[in-house]
């Protein structure tokens, strides 16, 4: 790992690569050293924000190093685990762009809702817009390249995949992902605390409804 000073109260880890990311995220969430304020995972890095009259970017780059990380989870690189407590999120699988999905991967489309619903994802990192989550544990056969073309407006609630991820689009937006379906699930409440269900860290699975 790299540790990068930024700005005066806070430091940005550079931890390698999606996993080891992820079990930083889970080490600093579990036992955070003294002074930490706020953890913001990306994909594969870490922003430590602090508290300056409480410790300093030395200090806490010396416990950041020291943290021990959990081992991957055998099998699954998104170290998704399978608990009862994950978001359910209900989805019609009629997207504009699920048969293009289909031709891609090889598979017909009954087989991409199949392993679309059966993966156990997790929310890796939140970003592009406000509740934009971005979900680890797509199966690699789904892995597909983002649209050529982004559309200039994708719905609010279309479940859609690009590359190792998948994601539910929180608001109508610009987006190129490619577009399996869509679900009536309000995942983004400015009126709620917190006004995303869907947190770095937090296990979700699709559910198939017509």
């Amino acid at each position: 790992m790299r540790v990068l000073r930024c700005g005066s109260d806070a430091v940005l880890v550079e931890a390698g690569d999606a996993e080891r990311a992820r079990r930083l995220h889970d080490a600093l969430r579990a036992a955070a050293p003294a002074g930490v304020v706020e953890l913001v995972p990306a994909a594969r890095t870490v922003l430590v924000r602090y508290d300056p009259g409480v410790t300093d970017w030395q200090r806490l780059t010396t416990a950041v190093t020291a943290l021990p990380l959990a081992e991957a989870l055998p099998g699954a690189t998104a170290g998704v685990p399978t608990d009862a407590g994950a978001v359910l999120i209900p989805v019609r699988y009629d997207g504009p762009d699920l048969a293009e999905v289909a031709a891609l991967t090889g598979l017909t489309v009954r087989q991409v809702v199949e392993r679309h619903t059966a993966a156990h994802y997790r929310v890796a990192f939140c970003g592009f817009a406000p509740g934009f989550a971005y979900l680890t544990g797509l199966d690699p056969v789904l892995r597909v390249p983002r649209r050529a073309e982004p559309r200039t407006r994708v719905p609010a609630g279309a479940v859609a995949v690009a590359d190792e991820y998948t994601g539910v689009y929180p608001r109508p937006s610009p987006g190129g992902w490619r577009l399996l379906g869509s679900t009536a699930l309000t995942l983004w409440d400015t009126a709620a605390d917190p006004p995303t269900r869907l947190l770095p860290g937090t296990s979700v699975r699709f559910v198939e409804t017509d």
